[in-house]
């Protein structure tokens, strides 16, 4: 199932994809796609509807957020072995972990907005992961029976922000914007291998990041056993699991930052694509 969130910024209401891509409200069934009901076992729930039987939404209808209430978002650096090569860096031991701050969030078209005196505003496409049940302590051979889904995550980053004001790299990954996720919440019975994705960015047209999932140093398994070892996984939390190569600040012959007016669009296979627009802060937002 493709599950999903749409309709105006804190109005949207849960809706199912069908077969042919068109949107079917969720509404009489259940009010929202959050976590808790995640944890209600929501996906089970829905697997006999027919999306067909359900009102069918408008198709230029605003996605938000696929997942509401989302109580923290883990992300992983330098999990692809070029990436961490391009950054002038040795490969991890361990997975590295960092947070972005929920107020990140945003719908998969809404758009990023560059924070006020940035200069360094950067892409990263990355494979997300919703988890669905409750993860602590989990072995890595059960690990992946605590997924509810996967789905896109642009881990917007400010350079400036993460590497020149000190500190962790949480500052420069956590402005408003900085999170897009979804279109939609793929379950995982239509994503049987995550680790055998096409991944790709592309700014202005012009493709920057192009990799797959088989290149992740740390799997999806490895990831949710890791993590659960230090903090329990809830449902309804995102684990961004990482960026390929092709990231701005490592474009030669020079960086390449995003500038207001900028297109980027990137996908995942089976997953979806997203396309945000640049734009200046404004003290109006």
């Amino acid at each position: 199932m493709k599950l999903l969130r749409y309709g105006p910024v804190h109005q949207e209401k849960p809706g199912i994809l069908d077969s042919r891509g068109r949107i079917h409200d969720l509404s009489s069934i259940i009010p929202d796609l959050t976590a808790t009901s995640l944890a209600e076992d929501l996906c089970s729930r829905l697997y006999g509807i027919d999306p067909g039987s359900l009102p069918c939404v408008e198709d230029d209808v605003r996605m938000g957020c696929p997942v509401a209430n989302i109580g923290k978002i883990i992300a992983v650096g330098l999990n692809y072995a070029e990436h961490a090569k391009e950054s002038g860096l040795s490969l991890p031991t361990e997975p590295i972990l960092f947070m972005k701050a929920t107020s990140a969030l945003c719908g998969p078209n809404d758009d990023i907005v560059i924070p006020r005196g940035a200069t360094k505003t950067d892409w990263e496409v990355e494979l997300g992961v919703i988890i669905g049940k409750t993860a602590r302590y989990v072995d890595i051979h059960k690990a992946l029976g605590h997924v509810a889904g996967y789905v896109i995550v642009n881990d917007i980053s400010e350079r400036s922000y993460q590497f020149e004001r000190g500190g962790q790299w949480d500052k420069g990954k956590s402005c408003d914007t900085f999170c897009p996720v979804g279109p939609w919440l793929v379950t995982p019975d239509e994503v049987p291998d995550p680790q055998g994705l096409s991944i790709w960015l592309e700014v202005n047209g012009q493709r920057r990041q192009a990799s797959n999932t088989r290149h992740l140093l740390f799997g999806i398994a490895h990831l949710i056993s890791y993590i659960s070892q230090f903090m329990t996984l809830y449902p309804g939390d995102l684990i961004s699991t990482g960026t390929p190569p092709g990231v701005g600040f490592m474009q030669q012959p020079s960086p390449i930052f995003l500038q207001p007016g900028d297109v980027m669009t990137l996908g995942i296979a089976s997953l979806g694509t997203q396309t945000q627009v640049c734009r200046a802060w404004s003290d109006d937002r």
